[in-house]
C-alpha cells in the first residue's frame, strides 16, 4: 500500500520551527495564501486574493508544501489594467490561461522591449530585468500562471531589498535584441532554444517513442535560464508509461481530457481526473502515469526547476530510462494488468477500444531482459 510517512504529533513539534521559511514569511507578507496542494482541478476558476503590491490578484500553489524548490503561483489582472514593474533575482516561466495583453522587459542600460500574448502563450522572465504585465481587453481579465525557482533565491537571501532592487544587468541573459521575443528559436534535437511561444496548445511536436503510445514532445530553454519546461501529446485511446523524477514539475493540461494515477506505490496509485485548465504536481519520487480518455488527443505543458537532477552518467533523465536497467520508468511489459482493466473501463463508457496493442508490440523490439 502507498504510506504516507506520517508520525506522531510528538515529533511534528520538534521540527515545527523548520516548517516555516523565509520564503512562506514573504508570501504571507505579500497578502496571500498557499494552496498546499499537489492536484488543481481548475486553474481558470481557482480563488484568488487582491495583490496589493503587484495591483492584481492572486493565490500561490506549492507542491507537497515542501517550499523549498520551485513554487507555482496564479495571477490575474484586471480588465484594461496592469500589474506594478518588477524586478527579481530569480527565474520565472509563465502561461498564459485566459485573455490577451502585452509585457515590457527592460534593463538598466535603457534596452526595452514589448511583445503581446494570448491564451496558450508561453514565455520566460529574463533573469534580474524590469518587467511589467499589461491586459491588453477592456472586457476580461487576464489570467497566467507563472513557475519560479523564487524558494531557494529568498531561503537563501532572505533579503527583499536585494532579491528585488538589485541593479545589475545579466547581459548574457538579455541585451535588447529586437526579436528577443519573437515566435522563433533553435531547435537542437528535442530541445528548442527560444524565448517565446505564441500557441503552445498548437505547436509541431517531435515523435518520442521512449515515451510510449505514439506520442510527441518538445523541450524548451527560455531566456537562457536553467529552468525547464516541455510539452507532450498523446493519441486518443491511449496512455503514457509510468514513471517518477524528482519533485517541481507542474503539469498543465493544455487540452484533452483524462486521468493520471498517482502514488509512491505503483501498484497503488490514487486517481486524479483532468481536462484543459487542470494541474497535476507529482511530489518527489511519485510514480505517475497519464491517460487519455477523451475523443482528442491529450497535450500538457510541464514546468520545472530541476534543483534535484536525476539523470544516468550520459545526462538522459531517469525517467526515460527504463526499471530493467536501473531507470525510473516502467515498460508496459512491467505493468500491473488493473493498469490496462481500468482504462479499458473508462473507454467503454465513452464507446472507444484501447489503442494500445501497437505500442505493447513496438516495445518488445527494443525491451531489455529483466535483471
Amino acid at each position: 500500500m502507498a504510506l504516507d510517512a506520517r508520525v506522531s504529533e510528538d515529533l511534528a513539534k520538534k521540527f515545527a520551527t523548520e516548517k516555516e521559511s523565509a520564503y512562506s514569511k514573504w508570501v504571507k507578507n505579500e497578502g496571500l495564501e498557499i494552496i498546499s496542494g499537489h492536484y488543481i482541478p481548475n486553474l481558470h476558476t481557482v480563488e484568488l486574493k487582491p495583490w496589493a503590491r503587484r495591483g492584481g490578484a492572486g493565490v500561490y500553489i506549492n507542491h507537497e508544501a515542501s517550499r523549498h524548490s520551485n513554487d507555482c503561483y496564479v495571477c490575474e489582472i484586471p480588465l484594461g489594467g496592469k500589474l506594478a514593474p518588477q524586478r527579481q533575482l530569480y527565474e520565472e516561466m509563465i502561461y498564459v490561461l485566459d485573455g490577451r495583453g502585452s509585457t515590457t522587459v527592460w534593463n538598466d542600460e535603457g534596452k526595452r522591449i514589448t511583445f503581446e500574448w494570448q491564451a496558450g502563450s508561453l514565455f520566460a522572465i529574463p533573469l534580474n530585468t524590469w518587467h511589467q504585465h499589461f491586459n491588453g481587453s477592456g472586457q476580461e481579465a487576464a489570467r497566467f500562471l507563472a513557475v519560479t525557482n523564487s524558494p531557494i533565491v529568498i531561503n537563501l537571501y532572505d533579503d527583499d531589498n536585494f532579491i528585488f532592487n538589485t541593479a545589475y544587468d545579466f547581459k548574457n541573459r538579455f541585451n535588447g535584441d529586437p526579436d528577443y521575443f519573437s515566435n522563433e528559436g533553435v531547435q537542437k534535437g528535442l530541445l528548442l532554444e527560444t524565448n517565446f511561444v505564441a500557441d503552445a496548445i498548437n505547436i509541431p511536436l517531435i515523435h518520442a517513442k521512449e515515451r510510449g503510445a505514439g506520442g510527441g514532445h518538445i523541450r524548451f530553454n527560455m531566456a537562457k535560464g536553467s529552468m525547464n519546461s516541455h510539452i507532450s501529446q498523446f493519441p486518443v485511446a491511449t496512455y503514457k508509461k509510468c514513471h517518477r523524477h524528482g519533485p517541481g514539475a507542474h503539469v498543465i493540461i493544455l487540452s484533452g481530457e483524462g486521468y493520471s494515477l498517482m502514488g509512491l506505490d505503483p501498484d497503488n496509485m490514487h486517481r486524479y481526473d483532468w481536462r484543459e485548465g487542470s494541474m497535476i504536481v507529482p511530489p518527489n519520487l511519485w510514480y505517475h502515469q497519464h491517460f487519455n480518455t477523451g475523443n482528442a488527443p491529450a497535450r500538457y505543458l510541464a514546468l520545472k526547476y530541476e534543483g534535484t537532477s536525476i539523470r544516468n552518467e550520459q545526462g538522459v533523465p531517469k525517467a526515460w530510462i527504463s526499471q530493467r536497467v536501473g531507470g525510473d520508468q516502467i515498460d508496459y511489459a512491467d505493468e500491473h494488468q488493473s493498469i490496462r482493466d481500468m482504462f479499458r473501463d473508462e473507454l467503454a463508457k465513452i464507446g472507444l477500444e484501447p489503442e494500445m496493442e501497437k505500442a505493447y508490440d513496438s516495445e518488445l523490439a527494443d525491451l531489455p531482459p529483466k535483471p
